[in-house]
């Protein structure tokens, strides 16, 4: 077994100078299934990089694949275009799960879960991987989707580049509970507590063109983020 296969077999990641948890270090999570739980449930990340000491940070979708996260895009992108060449990147997740409403404007804060993932991404070049990429691409968003639709045609997966980057140094940071007050506030009149907040879908919208005929699919009409 090689050493990164010991690493990512471990109950924990090792800690590395990018992704120790230094503010509040009792929330950092180095667990592999903590990690993946909230990229599995999140739906946006934000790719970061520098080009010409010039900094980006891009929003787009993304997939994972067991200790892999991909990204894809067009051959055009500044962003997969600039990864391609090696450089480091940095991605992170967020979930938020409520607003803490404290009895002080100082202390009020926000439930969430993070991810932060650092290293550098490589170009999937096999055709098999790259159509899993993509059906985990469909799937993380939507699933039971792939099963249904058109797969990429040749000329798709030609115009599309996919990129992979290890989930080998990465962190979760994890705030939960109620709010925490300086002990004389607890005693004014305002109310304190959590908020919660989640990502709900609205009512289904079908297509102008869609042929009569044709229903609302369960996984559709039953979606939830979990």
């Amino acid at each position: 077994m090689s050493t990164l296969d010991n690493k990512i077999n471990q109950e924990q990641l090792t800690p590395t100078q990018r992704t120790q948890i230094k503010r509040v270090p009792q929330r950092g999570n180095y667990e592999p299934q903590v990690i993946y739980q909230i990229l599995d449930e999140g739906l946006i990340c934000h790719v970061g990089f520098v080009v010409d000491n010039q900094p980006f940070v891009i929003p787009t979708a993304y997939g994972r694949v067991e200790d892999k996260l991909y990204i894809h895009g067009s051959p055009a992108s500044r962003m997969l275009r600039s990864l391609l060449s090696g450089i480091e990147v940095c991605v992170t997740v967020t979930l938020l799960d409520g607003l803490v409403l404290a009895r002080s404007a100082f202390h009020h804060s926000m439930n969430y879960r993070s991810v932060v993932i650092f290293g550098t991404a490589t170009l999937v070049q096999d055709a098999d991987q790259k159509l899993e990429a993509l059906r985990a691409f469909t799937e993380h968003i939507v699933p039971g989707r792939w099963s249904e639709v058109r797969p990429p045609n040749r000329q798709e997966l030609q115009g599309t580049l996919v990129l992979s980057l290890p989930l080998t140094e990465a962190s979760a940071k994890v705030r939960t509970g109620p709010p925490l007050d300086d002990e004389e506030d607890y005693n004014l009149p305002v109310w304190a507590g959590v908020l919660p907040l989640q990502l709900i879908s609205g009512e289904a919208v079908a297509d102008s063109r869609l042929h009569t005929g044709i229903v609302l699919p369960k996984y559709v009409e039953e979606y939830i983020r979990k």
